[in-house]
């Protein structure tokens, strides 16, 4: 069975972004450091942009090989004229509002989300499927959320999107590794306990 990370950008007070869900502002927390960190460890989880213009658009897989993202998320890239933001993975976007796909290669997750996301985990692959915001995909999906890895950048918004867009019961997890850089960033690593 392979694991769905929640791979998520985030503030001190645990906002994933402000009310409308514009991260923007953490942006200026990436530096050389994070950036080296990031190609490294987890590399999948930059754009496919953003990996053409870094020169690393021909990294090969260390962790995930399907990303799983909302819609609001998608919209992000979709404003830029963006169709297919991980063309480097299978795509999936979880959506009611929209019936078809901008990209061949983005599949549109309509109904059914969790039995979709148990479909995929229940795949024979040696790499994760990777949870890309938002907030409300997250809480529809926790009881699928096998590991967490957040990036908590340093600063404090007081009110935004929260990490989990919905209640649920207490769910554990035990935390695996941390890892805190020079700008501030730390980025905390958790294994759901089940």
């Amino acid at each position: 069975m392979r694991k769905l990370t929640y791979f998520i950008a985030c503030t001190i007070d645990g906002f994933i972004g402000d009310e409308s869900g514009d991260a923007s502002f953490m942006y200026r927390f990436v530096d050389e450091e994070l950036l080296s960190y990031l190609r490294t460890a987890y590399p999948e989880t930059i754009s496919a942009q953003g990996r053409r213009a870094l020169g690393i658009h021909d990294l090969e897989h260390k962790r995930f090989d399907t990303v799983v993202q909302g819609r609001g998320s998608y919209e992000v890239a979709l404003k830029q004229g963006i169709t297919c933001p991980y063309d480097h993975l299978r795509e999936y976007v979880a959506s009611r509002a929209l019936t078809e796909s901008p990209d061949p290669h983005v599949e549109i997750i309509g109904k059914d989300l969790v039995a979709k996301v148990r479909e995929l985990k229940a795949e024979d692959s040696r790499f994760g499927i990777y949870l890309c915001g938002g907030s409300r995909l997250a809480g529809e999906l926790h009881d699928e959320i096998d590991e967490l890895v957040i990036k908590t950048y340093p600063v404090v918004l007081g009110t935004g999107m929260p990490m989990f867009g919905s209640g649920f019961p207490i769910t554990e997890f035990t935390l695996d590794e941390v890892r805190v850089f020079g700008n501030g960033v730390v980025v905390r690593t958790y294994g759901r306990k089940r």
